[in-house]
């Protein structure tokens, strides 16, 4: 493994104990996203710091750097709810068309809240992801 290690990972802190320590808001915001990726990815959640993570995968560049990480999750930001779908988002243009509003990073997408989320189409937008991670790297759910 290349010597830079990946900062985030998997904890032993289990979701439901760090839903317990959110606000009232942002508890419900992530129970209704922790359901609709549980039952997307018939996985269960691991937290990987304060993500909440679907599967994993193992990653190895051409630069000999190699790790683990999410196949699939979401993050309850400030600003938030970041969604996590990791091939990125070049080839997602018509499922994001339907999803609500948004902004995009690479792999992520950020939300100003989960109302705003049309939760059929994060379905889709989480199923492509994985069907496009498998393709690529070795995922484990």
């Amino acid at each position: 493994m290349s010597k830079s290690e990946n900062k985030t990972k998997p904890t032993n802190q289990t979701a439901s104990a760090f839903i317990k320590n959110l606000d009232p808001v942002k508890k419900a915001d992530a129970k209704a996203l922790a359901k609709i990726f549980t039952d997307t990815t018939k996985t269960k959640c691991v937290m990987w710091g304060n993500i909440f993570g679907f599967g994993s995968y193992h990653y190895k560049y051409d630069s000999g750097r190699e790790g683990d990480y999410i196949a699939t999750g979401f993050a309850l930001r400030k600003s938030g709810p970041t969604i996590y779908i990791m091939p990125g988002y070049e080839d997602y243009s018509a499922i994001l068309k339907t999803i609500g509003p948004h902004k995009l990073g690479k792999s992520c997408v950020y939300f100003k809240k989960v109302e705003d989320i049309h939760l059929p189409t994060l379905q889709k937008l989480i199923k492509a992801g994985l069907r496009d991670l498998k393709k690529k790297y070795p995922v484990t759910l």
